[in-house]
């Protein structure tokens, strides 16, 4: 009998300690630190820095549209500095994070949000969805896959 008592007192213990990891997580937290990325990546873009962009982990895959995904940060930031230089030239881009899907430990972060691009004017040239799954690597967030699909008509 003290035997079964004892074995249901440490499963007692061992669910309580899940509840208190799962109740650490601030998710609203979490989503202004994901927003927080996102416009320091947007700031970073317009200003045509990308060697300082943080934003992707080593091993990120990008899955650009209407194109082949891409690999690797270094490949990505490639990319991104090419995309700039001759789609995105004297446009901004902006992004705002809808909702974060926070794993319950934390390490790993999908988000889903709006993006938009605009062209000198303020006009929006470009505009759509994104979906994002960030993994915690040092204590803070990075992309590791990462794609996106634009809601206005094909022309």
């Amino acid at each position: 009998k003290g035997l079964i008592v004892l074995n249901l007192l440490l499963l007692l213990s061992s669910c309580k300690k899940e509840e208190t990891v799962a109740a650490a997580i601030d998710i609203e937290q979490i989503k202004a630190e994901i927003q927080a990325k996102e416009n320091e990546f947007a700031e970073l873009y317009n200003a045509g820095v990308m060697k300082k962009i943080g934003y992707f982990a080593e091993d990120a895959i990008t899955f650009p549209q209407n194109s082949e995904p891409i690999s690797g940060k270094e490949a990505i930031v490639k990319y991104l500095k090419t995309h700039m230089d001759s789609v995105a030239k004297g446009r901004k881009v902006s992004f705002t994070t809808n909702e974060v899907f926070v794993a319950n430990d934390g390490a790993q972060v999908v988000e889903t949000g709006y993006y938009k691009i605009e062209d000198s004017t303020n006009t929006i040239v470009n505009s759509g969805n994104y979906m994002t799954l960030f993994k915690k690597i040092n204590g803070k967030y990075y992309s590791l896959r990462d794609m996106s699909t634009s809601d206005l008509p094909d022309n």
